[in-house]
């Protein structure tokens, strides 16, 4: 049997009532069109270090609509394959004043779906989701969003390194880490090829951004981390790569068709007709590495307005200022693009941050703590100590960067009490990253909810013993000690209190939120095995709970 000429994808990406973005990974140089509802779009592929992609723009659909759609290169049928076992493939266009629905995650690693797979990441979430979905199960959402560590690029599996032996010397640096472009189209391979995965992914629209390990462990923690890995013998190349394969893989397909019409990458694609496809190479190499020199040379943050809701999704990684003196998550220019986009007026405003905001109050304390000592609050040699437990640890979420947790913090404030606009309903951070998952609410009186939702980790849960340590670390005895420590380095109290509603739990999770008149609904969803059956496990509800549209009705679960 001879291999599809469709590496991966079609994956459906942007999608509002009237347009849709369907992207794919093609073998070799071609004219790829999507067809639905009598219609025809095109689009030439363009190449990337051997690789051939397009995105499809679909334009001038009907809203509320849904129909099933069909993908051909040089046209012969490469989707749906002949006798899937799955639905057709739909675009659903968005019917305006329908409420919101919207699955997130974050922190998936790509290994087999089988009984050793399972026994050692546990049951894959979102293939699990998958499955429940063509079976018939009613959880469609509008929208599955990523939120950090869509691949493992330091991490990797058995499958991965069988790759990198097979092409280098696996015992030189980086080892078995990644280390160029043709590496990580593997890696993204190895992540969405699986069938059930594949076909969700060609139904439902995406949006994504990064975290570290799509690069690496503790990616920008701090400015002694980023020189320990430019002294490196590789880390320019992983950096290149990594921005690089993130803008064909995950960054295009976030954007609207206005905003990608402004990226000049996209623009050089758009702009060609000659007879030879556009070889993008050399252009988005430079693209990478001027965006990792200069972050305010590029922005990674996107926003959208789903009717009365407005998404703001945050670069918490790439965009940091690690300048000892000026240390910030968001450097001036992204922090102040976050501010001009969180405004009241909407339903609900909700903050997709990989990293949590609002962190559990005694792993809260213990960073914040840490950033002190580690910026000379108790000296030198004690700078040193921080630094070294930072990294160790990841100790560098929002906390650990206070003068932007302040700065946010006022912000969001301002927002629920009405100051910037009809205060929303509720202000919610969408987080993942520490693989485990709760929901935390700021301790307020009158005015919007500001709420912290976290789904961590699809597939890749904590081991036991870490588990443990995790929750004392974070609701134990770093509480108060947390608290005395962080004042003792004179660390600014938050403008806030919140605590924990629900949680924490450990499971592989994938939450759907689903909004209402009565206020949002959020249940976490994982996989359970039965009857032994490795490929077909159970979609089981891990948790619910409903925020009330009430302000200060009392939370249900």
């Amino acid at each position: 049997m001879s291999a599809s000429p469709l590496v991966l994808g079609p994956m459906l990406r942007y999608v509002d009532e009237t347009s849709a973005s369907v992207w794919v990974e093609t073998r070799a140089d071609c004219r790829v069109s999507v067809h639905r509802d009598g219609r025809t779009w095109h689009a030439r592929t363009f190449a990337v270090h051997g690789h051939h992609y397009a995105l499809v723009e679909l334009d001038g659909l009907e809203p509320g609509t849904e129909h099933p759609y069909r993908v051909e290169l040089d046209g012969e049928q490469a989707w749906p394959e002949p006798e899937s076992e799955y639905p057709p493939p739909l675009i659903v266009t968005r019917t305006p004043g329908r409420p919101l629905r919207m699955a997130y995650g974050s922190c998936r690693t790509s290994v087999p779906h089988d009984r050793s797979g399972n026994r050692t990441h546990g049951v894959d979430s979102m293939r699990t989701f998958a499955s429940a979905m063509a079976a018939g199960r009613d959880i469609r959402p509008d929208l599955l969003l990523f939120l950090g560590d869509q691949v493992y690029a330091d991490l990797t599996s058995k499958e991965m390194q069988e790759f990198i032996r097979a092409r280098r010397d696996i015992r030189k640096e980086p080892g078995k880490e990644l280390k160029d472009f043709e590496e990580y189209a593997h890696l993204y391979w190895l992540a969405w090829s699986d069938e059930a995965n594949r076909w969700l992914l060609s139904t439902v629209p995406t949006a994504m951004i990064f975290d570290d390990h799509d690069v690496r462990d503790d990616w920008n923690a701090s400015l002694d981390w980023k020189k320990r890995m430019e002294a490196t013998s590789w880390w320019h190349g992983r950096i290149v790569a990594g921005l690089a394969s993130y803008w064909v893989y995950q960054h295009l397909g976030n954007l609207s068709p206005k905003e990608r019409a402004d990226d000049e990458l996209w623009q050089r694609v758009a702009a060609h007709h000659g007879t030879e496809e556009l070889d993008l190479s050399e252009a988005l190499d430079a693209f990478a590495d001027r965006a990792d020199q200069d972050p305010t040379s590029f922005r990674w943050s996107y926003s959208r307005d789903v009717d009365d809701v407005r998404l703001i999704v945050v670069d918490s990684r790439a965009a940091r200022d690690l300048t000892p003196s000026a240390r910030g998550l968001l450097d001036a220019e992204e922090l102040a693009w976050f501010d001009d986009r969180l405004r009241g007026g909407f339903r609900h405003v909700m903050v997709a941050t990989s990293l949590p905001f609002l962190l559990p109050m005694g792993l809260h304390h213990v960073e914040a703590w840490d950033e002190a000592i580690a910026q000379g609050a108790w000296g030198r040699a004690a700078a040193w100590v921080g630094e070294r437990l930072r990294q160790a640890v990841d100790l560098e979420h929002w906390a650990a960067f206070q003068d932007s947790f302040q700065a946010v913090a006022r912000m969001v404030t301002e927002v629920a009490d009405g100051e910037r606009g009809p205060a929303p309903q509720t202000v919610t951070f969408l987080s993942g990253d520490v693989h485990f998952s709760y929901l935390a609410e700021v301790e307020r009186e009158g005015g919007g909810r500001i709420l912290q939702s976290v789904c961590s980790p699809v597939r890749n849960p904590l081991p036991r013993f870490l588990r443990w340590f995790a929750v004392v670390m974070s609701y134990g005895a770093a509480t108060p000690v947390g608290a005395a420590a962080a004042r003792s380095v004179k660390v600014p109290d938050a403008p806030f209190r919140w605590h924990t509603v629900k949680g924490p739990w450990f499971d592989n999770n994938l939450v759907l939120l689903q909004d209402g008149p009565d206020g949002l609904k959020l249940t976490w969803h994982t996989g359970v095995v039965v009857s032994d059956d490795e490929l077909h496990p159970k979609l089981e509800e891990v948790a619910s709970v409903t925020v009330p549209a009430v302000s200060g009705a009392p939370i249900e679960s």
